[in-house]
């Protein structure tokens, strides 16, 4: 909901890094592989109950993720760039429920199940419609720089990484916060079923 604003918002500086690390000769794969391998010691440091620390490393592998698009612009975008990319980050967006359900299987198992659960559904509405729409040649307006369809909805990149800030900063709520946003990744689902379901007739 709030991503064509962030991104508006962040791009200037972004692009501006970009083509600092294209300078250097940093490759777009490399940065996602970095930024993924950051998610995954956030998540892991998550899990071991050390959340701020967690918090610190989610966010740089989250600017990893903003990066990457950008230098990929400045040489060459690839469909292997592309695949890459949106694999690790639903990779990514799975670790970190995971990791608060490590931390505390007693207190946040059951609701990092039915975040994940919801995760599932927001994830396969988008792809499946990614997939339908470059069959059928169709480009987003809102997002026309992705590599694949990009349908919007409720929680998108921004709503979530907020998300899991707030359950980072205040862990003991962590079921609070994941049923309120699976109940939000619900609402995402069904517009994207109503929206697919219009299109694609």
């Amino acid at each position: 909901m709030f991503d064509r604003a962030a991104l508006r918002l962040l791009n200037p500086p972004l692009a501006a890094v970009a083509r600092g690390l294209v300078r250097a000769g940093i490759g777009a794969d490399a940065i996602t592989l970095l930024g993924f391998a950051l998610g995954v010691v956030a998540a892991v440091l998550i899990a071991l109950q050390q959340p701020l620390a967690g918090l610190a490393l989610l966010l740089l592998s989250r600017l990893a993720d903003g990066l990457d698009g950008h230098v990929a612009r400045l040489t060459r975008p690839t469909d292997r760039g592309a695949f890459l990319d949106i694999t690790l980050d639903f990779l990514f967006y799975a670790s970190i429920p995971l990791a608060f359900a490590l931390a505390d299987p007693a207190a946040n198992a059951l609701a990092a199940a039915v975040l994940l659960a919801a995760f599932v559904g927001t994830g396969a509405s988008f792809l499946a419609f990614a997939v339908l729409a470059e069959r059928r040649g169709l480009k987003s307006a809102d997002y026309p720089s992705k590599g694949l369809y990009y349908l919007g909805g409720l929680t998108e990149a921004t709503e979530t990484l907020v998300c899991f800030a707030l359950m980072c900063l205040f862990p003991a709520q962590f079921a609070l916060w994941a049923l309120v946003f699976a109940g939000m990744c619900v609402l995402t689902i069904v517009t994207r079923l109503v929206a697919g379901w219009k299109v694609l007739s």
